[in-house]
C-alpha cells in the first residue's frame, strides 16, 4: 500500500508543476485511495476496464472514435502507424491493444522525452518534428475520445478514486494543447 501512496504523492507533486488544474484531482485520488481496500479498488478496476462480461468504460480509443463501439478499427490502425513511424514496435509481452489508454499515454511520454533530448542536443529540426507528432497524435487520436471515456467511467462508478481519476485524466489531456 505504501508504494501506491507514494506514487500518488509523486503524481500530485508533478501535476502541481505541469498541470495545476489536474493536481487537485490527483490529490483527491490520494485522499480517497486510503478509504478503499485493495480488493475494492482492484475489483472496481476489473468491473470498469476489464470485464469479464461487459466493459463499463472500455479503455480503447477505437471504441469511441470508430462509431461502432468495437476495437481494432481504423483509428487503431492509425495509432499503430504512428508508433511505427516513430520507430516503435509493440513488445510481445504487452497484452493489450495498441490504442489502450496506457499505451497511448506512454507514447505521448516517449514523444515528449525524445523532444527534450533533441532540444538538449540542439537538434531543433528533430525537436520540431517530434512536437508536430505529439500535436497530431494528441489532437486526432487521443484527445477526442477522452471526454467520452471519462463520461463512461463517471456514469459507471460510485468509487471516488476512479471518479477523481477520470477528472484528472480529462483535465490533463485537455490542457496539453490549445485546440482539438
Amino acid at each position: 500500500m505504501f508504494l501506491q501512496e507514494s506514487l500518488l504523492q509523486n503524481l500530485a507533486t508533478a501535476l502541481s508543476q505541469i498541470c495545476p488544474n489536474a493536481s487537485g484531482f490527483s490529490q483527491k485520488m490520494e485522499e480517497t485511495f486510503l478509504r478503499y481496500s485493495s480488493e475494492d479498488l482492484s475489483g472496481e478496476y476489473a468491473r470498469l476496464f476489464v470485464g469479464p462480461y461487459e466493459l463499463k468504460a472500455p479503455p480503447y480509443g477505437s471504441v469511441y472514435l470508430d462509431h461502432e463501439r468495437r476495437v481494432m478499427g481504423d483509428s487503431t490502425m492509425a495509432v499503430l502507424k504512428m508508433y511505427e513511424e516513430a520507430g516503435l514496435v509493440i513488445d510481445g509481452d504487452f497484452r493489450e491493444l495498441p490504442d489502450h489508454i496506457a499505451a497511448e499515454l506512454e507514447f505521448m511520454y516517449y514523444l515528449v522525452y525524445q523532444e527534450v533530448r533533441a532540444l538538449e542536443t540542439s537538434k531543433m529540426d528533430r525537436a520540431l518534428a517530434l512536437k508536430g507528432t505529439q500535436d497530431l497524435f494528441l489532437n486526432r487520436l487521443l484527445k477526442p475520445w477522452i471526454p467520452h471515456f471519462r463520461r463512461e467511467i463517471k456514469e459507471s462508478t460510485e468509487n471516488e478514486f476512479y471518479d477523481a481519476l477520470a477528472d484528472c485524466l480529462l483535465v490533463f489531456v485537455k490542457e496539453q494543447s490549445p485546440a482539438i
